[in-house]
């Protein structure tokens, strides 16, 4: 036996590829056998598996016979038409197509010798998704910033903090450290504050500026500016900016516009997050939502969330590409070899954490050429209108309300309160959620907005079709009618 065979490879890859066609086909003709939220306990695979790996090969057949029945079941189904929990995580044929590409050719590009290929067409792909999204001139590769595809939004934010931080630690000095301060709102992405202490960001130093429904939870520029006043006054050293275009908990827009001209007018280094809700930028209609990214120092989306580029897959954009790289580089012999200028060609390991890379512009690539952009708008638009559609069902009914204004394909609602006692509103909407979720009919998931317990219903996954959500609301109305009428007696 060889670890690589192309006959076997030919003959085990298509029985691969008709076991995973048959897993979405069923998704969508069998739910009931594909619970959305899985319903194993903490503990069951090991109670099912052998303590040791096997000294034999075993067959293809009798390992895909446990994925049926010892895997599938412990998953929660992300890809079900019937999945609305947190954002989702977008798959497509053209994805999936790229990442088998990926994993066949199996290059590791992390300088532009490894691979040229790889790097170039990292470089071409993120300026052609730069230009659908209208991002300025100064993110091409054509200028001093450009673009590299990190895993996720959270190692982007990172590299980005890493960036700022010693940027302004050579003007400050090397024991500036602990006056640097950074700045965002409380609904910004829990990977920011992370960021921020990997960094050596003192936690006292991290200013989340506290948000409410009068800006529809987004940042105020206002208490930004106070802030940064506030700490100047202090001898702290404000350097950093986070703003976040469509929120974790209710897809909320901070305005860029004048946070990025307080951002330029401090010097400060301005992030945006945009790893949702940015993907729905290369829409005419949602472009508004990052006007003002010409202020931002770096900006930053998840095609995996949105643009159906299959995990994991997060275009970055800087400004200024050799504050990333001054951060980052690292220039072992063992990496050397000679250019005759800095610019001739781009290393992304100097762009990133760690050294070792995929090829993720492959599946980019596909998917932009194998939709073409006007589709990729199209599918977007229909789960915006999806989910426009659950807002009017909820806006319908008199025991529920929306919560939050709807900019994208997310709703917030809850059932409404009675008499005005919150905290039994709250109590009420926990259970709602627990008894929808144990159905394993769909699949949603929470979150708190001044203290009230909110309902997210959030719309991406491909195969989500009108009877889906119509089915969720059915089910949901279902269920909290029961409970409303429990509750009387």
């Amino acid at each position: 036996m060889k670890p690589m065979d192309s006959e076997m490879l030919r003959e085990q890859g298509h029985i691969m590829v008709d076991f995973i066609a048959d897993y979405y086909k069923n998704l969508e003709d069998s739910p009931q056998d594909f619970p959305v939220l899985s319903q194993v306990q903490p503990g069951y695979l090991r109670d099912i598996l052998p303590d040791s790996a096997p000294d034999h090969p075993e067959p293809l057949k009798e390992l895909l016979h446990d994925v049926s029945k010892k895997i599938i079941p412990g998953l929660t189904h992300w890809q079900s038409p019937s999945y609305f929990a947190y954002y989702a995580s977008s798959t497509s044929v053209a994805g999936f197509l790229g990442e088998m590409l990926n994993a066949g050719l199996s290059v590791v590009g992390f300088t532009w010798l490894t691979s040229p290929a790889a790097t170039e067409l990292e470089v071409i792909v993120l300026d052609w998704l730069a230009k659908l999204l209208q991002l300025p001139d100064h993110f091409l590769s054509t200028g001093r910033g450009g673009g590299v595809i990190q895993g996720t939004g959270c190692e982007a934010v990172l590299v980005v903090v890493l960036a700022a931080r010693d940027r302004i630690m050579k003007k400050a000095g090397k024991n500036s450290l602990s006056q640097l301060v950074v700045y965002a709102s409380d609904q910004t992405h829990s990977s920011f504050r992370k960021a921020c202490l990997i960094g050596g960001i003192h936690e006292e130093n991290i200013r989340l500026l506290k948000t409410d429904s009068s800006t529809n939870y987004g940042m105020p520029p206002k208490s930004l500016e106070e802030a940064i006043s506030s700490d100047l006054a202090k001898g702290f050293i404000p350097f950093f900016i986070c703003a976040t275009v469509g929120t974790t908990s209710s897809a909320a827009v901070d305005p860029l516009v004048p946070l990025g001209k307080i951002a330029k007018s401090y010097g400060i280094w301005m992030h945006v997050d945009a790893a949702y809700a940015g993907n729905a930028c290369i829409c005419p209609e949602f472009r508004k939502h990052i006007d003002g990214v010409e202020n931002a120092d770096s900006f930053n989306i998840n095609a995996h969330k949105w643009l159906f580029a299959n995990q994991t897959c997060s275009p970055l954009w800087v400004k200024d590409r050799y504050s990333l790289i001054d951060a980052l580089k690292t220039n072992p012999e063992y990496l050397e070899y000679k250019v005759s200028k800095r610019d001739e060609v781009v290393n992304y390991k100097d762009w990133q954490i760690s050294l070792s890379r995929r090829f993720r512009s492959l599946k980019l690539w596909m998917v932009l050429r194998l939709y073409g952009a006007e589709n990729l708008r199209n599918f977007i638009r229909d789960h915006v209108n999806l989910a426009k559609n659950f807002e009017d069902y909820v806006a319908q009914d008199a025991h529920f309300e929306v919560v939050t204004t709807r900019y994208f394909s997310l709703v917030c609602f809850r059932l409404a309160p009675v008499d005005g006692d919150e905290d039994k509103c709250n109590e009420r909407n926990r259970e709602l959620l627990a008894t929808v979720n144990s159905t394993g009919k769909i699949f949603i998931s929470h979150t708190a907005l001044s203290g009230k317990f909110i309902l997210r219903f959030a719309v991406g996954a491909p195969l989500t079709e009108e009877k889906h959500v119509t089915e969720a609301w059915r089910i949901i109305q279902k269920h909290a009618t029961e409970f409303i009428h429990n509750k009387k007696k």
